[in-house]
């Protein structure tokens, strides 16, 4: 099992959420998050005056899914999430050793 975690724009969420319901991925957590990279944030006139915006807002997606969904998964991000402008975003794969359904006591695989 992996948790496939993605910071993505957020005017792409919806998209995003569509695929991944697409291929079978049904449960997701949402965050919004404020961060920057390569793009170091940018700069913003309010009333005349400059000012130096440097986290910029985004969404991070977490999902948990078997190992054999990975590359489906990230294909489907990638696709849906992609602007091919500066800022489009990042997918982390992190392993996921355990997960237990609270409701069910279900384990591992059946939990997701």
């Amino acid at each position: 099992m992996k948790i496939v975690m993605a910071i993505i724009k957020p005017f792409k969420l919806e998209e995003v959420r569509d695929a991944l319901t697409a291929i079978g991925v049904h449960g997701l957590t949402v965050t919004e998050v404020k961060g920057y990279g390569r793009q170091k944030g940018h700069t913003e006139i309010y009333r005349g005056a400059e000012y130096a915006v440097s986290f910029l807002p985004k969404i991070k997606i977490e999902v948990a899914v078997a190992s054999d969904q990975v590359d489906k998964t990230i294909d489907a991000i990638t696709s849906a999430a992609k602007t091919g402008q500066i800022g489009d975003g990042k997918i982390f794969v992190i392993n996921l050793d355990h997960a237990v359904r609270i409701r069910t006591g279900e384990a591992d695989a059946a939990a997701l």
